[in-house]
């Protein structure tokens, strides 16, 4: 795909009600809250200004819903693909940030230090990638040239994602800081593969006026 000029923008979904009692969603289906669908239909508003060629998401409801938002300002059609969940985090999901550190700090403080865990018995972060980044790069590999593909998905899934495609080793991917909800991430070609352009971005991408161009 080299020289082609595609750009991915990975969107996080909205807010849910696990987001705010800050809950370990993983894989759990977790519906937006009223907030959350404003906030996708913000995001949709600025996204669609870019001129998406293709939309693929998540099947989970909160990521579903939120690339629903862009699908409708845009007449695109949404492929959704169960690859692209939120990492299963056994029996860390539903608990609260609290109750992860009381329960499983020890796992907890190996996995921030960028070891491989398998937090609550689930996914280690390369799995997730193994299975999400290939569904990206697969649909990538269908635009025109020069074109868009938004992906709606979840905060965990996009970091090792975007830590798979810019060639990071896995001890490094929690460098790349989170997402807010219903903010992106837009990765694009460069000669030497894909460069990150914005992250946790909110607004839509300025031109870089510089000597790093």
């Amino acid at each position: 795909m080299t020289g082609r000029g595609l750009r991915l923008i990975l969107w996080r979904h909205g807010q849910t009600a696990w987001n705010l009692e800050r809950r370990f969603q993983g894989s759990t289906d977790i519906e937006l809250t009223d907030t959350g669908v404003a906030q996708a239909r913000r995001a949709a508003r600025l996204l669609a200004s870019l001129e998406p060629d293709a939309i693929i998401a998540s099947d989970l409801k909160r990521a579903a819903a939120t690339a629903a938002e862009l699908a409708a300002v845009t007449g695109l059609e949404v492929t959704h693909d169960e690859a692209l969940r939120e990492t299963y985090a056994g029996r860390w999901q539903g608990l609260t940030h609290e109750e992860i550190i009381e329960r499983y700090g020890e796992q907890y403080a190996a996995w921030k230090r960028g070891e491989p865990v398998r937090r609550g018995g689930g996914e280690l972060e390369t799995e997730v990638a193994d299975r999400a980044a290939p569904v990206v790069l697969r649909h990538a590999e269908k635009l025109p040239d020069n074109g868009t593909l938004v992906v709606a998905s979840h905060g965990g899934t996009i970091r090792t994602t975007i830590g798979r495609l810019l060639g990071l080793d896995s001890p490094h991917w929690e460098s790349l800081g989170g997402l807010s909800n219903c903010c992106w991430s837009v990765l694009g070609q460069g000669a030497r593969g894909w460069r990150l352009l914005e992250h946790n971005a909110g607004t839509l991408p300025e031109p870089v006026l510089g000597d790093d161009d």
